[in-house]
C-alpha cells in the first residue's frame, strides 16, 4: 500500500472550526481534501455550497476534491470552479448530458471525475474515459457519512483498475482510481488491493482530534 493516498472528507470534521480541520489534516499527510457536497434532492443529506469551498480555498494548498452529489449538476459546475475546486467530480445519473458537463469542468481547466455508484454499472465510464482525470467507485450508497464499506464493490474497483490501465497504456491520459465510503484500516487494504489509489476517509481520519490525524492516515495507508 505504499503509493497509497489519504483524501480527507471533511463532511467528518468539526465544522465550527473547518479552516483548522483543513490545515490540520494538510499538516497531517492529506494528499487532498475531500468535499461532499450533497443537495437534499439527488440524496437524502444536505451539506455545502460554493461558499465554503471558496472559504477553505486559503486554508489550503492542496487539490479541493469537490464531489458533487447533486442533480442537476450543470448549473452549479461554474460556480464551483469559481470557488477554488481543483477537482469536480459528478455522477452519471445527475443529469442528461454527462459528456457535455465533463466538458465544462474541462473548460475551466480542472480535473474531472466521475462516480460510479454501487448499482452503476462500469460500462458508464466507456464512452468518456478521453474527458476523466479520475474515476470515484462508491463503496457506499451516496449521501450520509460512516456507512459500512459494501464488499461487492471490490469487483468493481478491480474492474475499474483494468479499464484505467488499459487506457493507460494505449497512449490515453492518465486516470486516478479513488474510493469512497466506509474506509477504515480493515477495507482501506481490500480497496488498495483491488486497485483505488486516493481512499476518502472521514471518521477514520478525524477521530481523536489533530493530535491523532498524521497516525490515522499513516495507518490508513498501511504504514
Amino acid at each position: 500500500m505504499s503509493d497509497i493516498r489519504i483524501a480527507p472528507s471533511i463532511l467528518a470534521a468539526d465544522f465550527a472550526r473547518l479552516g483548522e480541520e483543513v490545515r490540520a489534516v494538510d499538516a497531517a499527510g492529506a494528499a487532498y481534501i475531500h468535499i461532499d457536497v450533497m443537495d437534499g434532492h439527488f440524496v437524502p443529506n444536505l451539506t455545502i455550497g460554493p461558499g465554503v469551498v471558496r472559504a477553505l480555498r486559503p486554508h489550503t494548498k492542496k487539490k479541493l476534491d469537490v464531489h458533487l452529489m447533486v442533480s442537476p449538476v450543470e448549473p452549479l459546475i461554474d460556480a464551483f470552479a469559481d470557488a477554488g475546486a481543483d477537482i469536480l467530480t459528478i455522477h452519471a445519473e445527475a443529469g442528461a448530458h454527462t459528456h457535455r458537463v465533463l466538458q465544462q469542468i474541462k473548460a475551466h481547466g480542472l480535473l474531472a471525475g466521475l462516480a460510479l455508484n454501487p448499482a452503476t454499472p462500469v460500462g458508464q465510464i466507456d464512452e468518456v474515459m478521453d474527458l476523466v482525470d479520475l474515476i470515484l467507485v462508491m463503496t457506499v450508497n451516496p449521501g450520509f457519512g460512516g456507512q459500512a464499506f459494501i464488499p461487492s464493490q471490490i469487483k468493481k474497483i478491480a474492474a475499474v483498475r483494468s479499464l484505467i490501465d488499459a487506457h493507460m497504456a494505449a497512449g490515453g491520459q492518465k486516470i486516478e482510481l479513488e474510493i469512497d465510503g466506509g474506509v477504515n484500516i480493515e477495507t482501506a487494504p481490500l480497496g488498495a488491493q483491488a486497485g483505488a489509489e486516493i481512499l476518502v476517509a472521514g471518521t477514520a481520519v478525524f477521530t481523536g482530534g489533530p493530535g491523532k490525524y498524521a497516525e490515522n492516515i499513516l495507518n490508513l495507508m498501511g504504514r
